[in-house]
């Protein structure tokens, strides 16, 4: 079980309401949100409790929102359908203050930004009663010789979605990244998903005015 927060609920569904209204009409959308805060708060209780201060733990809030209303929607949004919401609502004008405030173009940032992963790794060490549940974090600065890479071979969020039926859905959140990462004008580089089947989830930014990165 994860601790029930509307934060995350409130950021997103008036963007998700825009535009299931513009794509499928009032009376679906008002249904279907109507029926899918329930089932958030369920989704929450059957998720794995990987600890809700957890630094990591936002991106269960999050993805589980796109999921409550999928389910609610009851076979009536496809994957395809919800790929279009969630599109739209992760590029709403709200989502890109975060581009005034991390532009991984700026090697301070780029440094902030893995400062701060380092942070989310460093909390797991401090509360290891949830790493058998949460991601685990891979890093390797020698990678590559431009921009930031990690690796996950454990995500809570794969784990969930196979047992409930969803990797459909999740492939959904997965390709999500690619447009959070346009939103610090980055470009997201990914060989792997856990959720595509591979072994790995892989991250490499690279700040999108770098050609040709390595």
């Amino acid at each position: 079980m994860l601790q029930y927060t509307g934060k995350y609920w409130n950021i997103l569904t008036p963007w998700i309401r825009k535009s299931l209204k513009r794509h499928h009409g009032s009376a679906f959308t008002a249904q279907v949100m109507r029926d899918a805060k329930p089932r958030y708060r369920d989704l929450l209780n059957r998720m794995d409790d990987i600890g809700a201060r957890n630094p990591m733990a936002s991106n269960v809030y999050m993805s589980f929102v796109f999921f409550a209303v999928y389910l609610a929607a009851e076979g009536r949004l496809t994957a395809a359908d919800l790929r279009v919401t969630a599109n739209e609502a992760v590029q709403a004008p709200v989502m890109k203050i975060m581009g005034l405030f991390m532009n991984l173009n700026r090697p301070s940032c780029m440094k902030s930004m893995g400062k701060m992963m380092h942070q989310n790794a460093e909390w797991l060490e401090q509360h290891p009663q949830y790493k058998s549940k949460s991601w685990d974090f891979n890093f390797d600065e020698s990678k590559h010789k431009d921009g930031y890479y990690y690796h996950f071979t454990q995500c809570p969020l794969n784990t969930f979605a196979r047992r409930e039926g969803l990797l459909d859905v999740l492939q959904v959140m997965c390709d999500v990244d690619y447009l959070s990462a346009g939103l610090m004008h980055a470009k997201l580089y990914r060989e792997h998903t856990l959720a595509s089947g591979g072994k790995i989830c892989d991250y490499w930014f690279v700040g999108d005015k770098i050609k040709n990165p390595k």
